[in-house]
């Protein structure tokens, strides 16, 4: 028998933010003139982004005056260090983690004290001691729980994170996996206003997403295959780094087409591998709306084929890691979904993540 995903929980922070708001943030703090005003709204209407999650309320509010995170001041003076953003982020990461973790405990009918391994992924904080300990407390887990932390890998990371899951399970089929992703991306908004942080700050939302991996006879996600690959020429278009106030983004414009001339490239490579004329369905990483797209395009896949993607999208933006977790469990709760499934996941490198699922 092979690791399947038995349940997945998801947790998102306070209320969701419309799109809307969000740009009116982004206008007050940049204090753009009305030929970047528009072209700023423009992109913010076309994001197929309806609302976003934060852990910081100041993103819903149109007057700087009201800012408690940020300076509220016309000219976002003294601008929060990196440090004040880890602050927040080990204060808010670990509960939200705790009940993605618990949803996904109960969808799997799986007990605490079954979990031998517990797997953090997060690339927008790091503290410790770990998010990873507080969960082994507030989910009352056995102290003596394996436990790995995936850090900085970006978007793709929960791909990393399913396929550790997956080996462990291999060399130990009686283990029980917790994973869990966690990602603040708001808390690293970028003042400059130039085109990666533009993109960047149009995309990104807060949430955490938990899934339960284990060998067992349960209806679940069994995973089959994966396979990563790096597009070099794309390493300098999506990158991330730490900086004095926060994480720093790298997002180019032209990710999707680079996507697209590497998903080209590799066709052949991905019909040996995963043998795509038996896959039925596409659980596409939602890290933008032309990125769906392009996918869609490379592959041939249907607008109805990829509507996961589009809602998570639509409903919560790019939360990095977490992002297809969310597209998985729609597609495990949706009955017209069965047989094979190709996920798909993207991030620092230019990588290219993908996985074969079999739901069961």
């Amino acid at each position: 028998m092979k690791a399947k995903i038995l349940g997945i929980g998801e947790a998102n922070p306070g209320e969701a933010i419309a799109q809307d708001s969000i740009a009116n943030f982004m206008l007050s703090a940049h204090g753009l003139e009305d030929r970047e005003r528009k072209k700023l709204n423009f992109l913010y209407r076309k994001s197929g982004i309806s609302a976003r999650y934060s852990v910081l309320q100041d993103f819903e509010k149109d007057n700087y005056s009201e800012y408690t995170f940020f300076p509220n001041n016309e000219a976002l003076e003294p601008f929060p260090g990196t440090k004040d953003r880890m602050e927040v982020f080990a204060n808010s990461a670990p509960d939200l983690a705790a009940n993605a973790a618990k949803k996904a405990l109960s969808k799997s009918n799986t007990k605490s004290d079954e979990i031998t391994h517990l797997i953090l992924v997060s690339c927008t904080g790091m503290v410790a001691p770990g998010v990873e300990l507080e969960l082994i407390e507030s989910l009352g887990l056995n102290n003596s729980v394996e436990r790995y932390c995936i850090h900085f890998m970006g978007c793709y990371a929960a791909f990393t994170g399913m396929k550790l899951g997956d080996r462990i399970l291999r060399s130990d089929p009686d283990s029980k996996v917790l994973l869990v992703c966690v990602e603040l991306c708001t808390l690293h908004f970028q003042k400059d206003y130039n085109e990666d942080n533009l993109l960047a700050n149009s995309l990104f939302g807060d949430g955490a997403a938990a899934a339960v991996l284990g060998i067992s006879e349960e209806v679940g996600l069994e995973i089959e295959k994966y396979s990563s690959h790096v597009l070099k020429e794309g390493e300098k278009d999506m990158a991330w780094g730490i900086g004095d106030f926060g994480f720093e983004m790298m997002l180019s414009k032209y990710i999707p087409s680079l996507l697209d001339k590497g998903i080209e490239r590799l066709k052949s490579d991905f019909e040996d591998k995963f043998a795509i004329s038996t896959i039925k369905n596409y659980a596409i990483h939602p890290g933008g709306k032309q990125i769906i797209e392009k996918v869609q395009s490379a592959f041939g896949i249907t607008t109805e084929k990829a509507k996961h993607s589009f809602e998570v999208l639509k409903n919560f933006g790019n939360m990095s890691s977490v992002t297809i977790l969310y597209v998985l469990a729609r597609m495990m709760e949706d009955k017209e979904v069965t047989g094979n499934i190709l996920a798909l996941g993207f991030g620092p490198g230019l990588t290219l993540e993908a996985m074969k699922l079999k739901k069961s």
